[in-house]
């Protein structure tokens, strides 16, 4: 890897802003695409996202821009970190000032609602002709920005791509490990926000812990099952963005999918617990892409379809556990 290498992120929320000061600490060129004009100017001037990481200091290394070819012009890696339900169209946006052999790096976690498909293949449909690597894993953007120690996973269909992420990003407290499973590692990824959001409902309805570990733990399952349908590699699922990231995000006081969960256990509406939010929570966009990929692949996933119901159909927290707990009975691993 040339140690002139310049890196480029897309996307200047929390996970976006992270990564960006973690490359641009590591000694690579970065520049970080934004669209909001005061997070543009705080990184610039204050070296600090107000917006998205307030109180957080950036290196002044980094620098910020709303032009996007300035900010891809000679990247040989691009990290696109843009909101699922948007990302194809920044990638479509980007895809003409890209340089030619640039690999391209997917921090996006969720299941486009539209066509199904995963973070990298709509990378790779608005932007072909390049390597594309997704990363996961158990990672709060405040933590990493602190530089706590973290763990996550590169996956990408080209080794060396891989390998490239893996050590643009490592770093004493920011440890890269490298994986060949895309499906596995992605959906990982995607699926643990909709477990989140549903941990949180059971948190807000102050259901105590018997049941979060119930939840955790047939959650996993039903996303390996959907993942070994699909073509992932079960272990995945045992791994960092299967179980690392599902405990984090189910669990941690920082999470927006299990935070937003526990408003709606708490009686909010949907449209309540989302109000007055700068970040996305992914989980409550997944829920319905997460329920549809389900049933396009006949796969059984009774904690997703019960969150949908709670999410989009108007059922009480309290009817769609009891429905939960009064499903036949069977083997666990069945």
């Amino acid at each position: 890897m040339s140690e002139t290498m310049r890196c480029a992120v897309v996307g200047g929320g929390a996970w976006g802003t992270a990564i960006a000061d973690r490359l641009a600490r590591n000694g690579w060129p970065t520049m970080l695409w934004a669209r909001e004009l005061d997070v543009v100017e705080s990184i610039n001037t204050t070296h600090e996202n107000r917006r998205f990481l307030p109180d957080l200091p950036l290196t002044p290394a980094l620098l910020a821009s709303d032009d996007m070819s300035h900010v891809l012009s000679d990247a040989t890696l691009v990290v696109y970190a843009a909101p699922s339900h948007v990302l194809r169209l920044v990638v479509q946006a980007s895809q003409p000032s890209l340089k030619a052999g640039a690999v391209l790096s997917v921090a996006t976690k969720g299941i486009e609602r539209e066509t199904l498909a995963l973070m990298t293949d709509v990378v790779e449909q608005a932007a072909p002709a390049h390597d594309v690597v997704a990363i996961s894993g158990p990672s709060f953007a405040a933590e990493v920005a602190k530089g706590q120690p973290t763990a996550i996973v590169a996956a990408g269909a080209s080794h060396d791509a891989a390998k490239l992420v893996q050590r643009a990003l490592s770093a004493p407290a920011f440890r890269v490990y490298t994986s060949d499973d895309v499906v596995g590692v992605e959906l990982g990824g995607a699926l643990k926000n909709v477990m989140a959001v549903a941990t949180g409902i059971l948190d807000g309805l102050g259901m105590g812990f018997n049941p979060r570990a119930a939840l955790m733990t047939r959650g996993l399952a039903e996303m390996t099952r959907l993942g070994v349908a699909l073509g992932a590699k079960p272990d995945t699922f045992a791994g960092l963005a299967g179980l690392g990231d599902l405990v984090l995000t189910c669990t941690g006081a920082l999470s927006r999918n299990r935070a937003v969960g526990v408003a709606i256990g708490q009686g909010q509406t949907l449209e309540q617990a989302l109000a007055g939010k700068d970040s996305v929570a992914e989980g409550v966009l997944n829920t319905e892409s997460a329920k549809a990929l389900a049933d396009k692949a006949g796969v059984e996933m009774p904690i997703i379809d019960a969150t949908h119901r709670i999410l989009f159909q108007g059922q009480s927290p309290r009817d769609a556990v009891a429905e939960l707990m009064a499903r036949e009975l069977r083997p666990e691993r069945d």
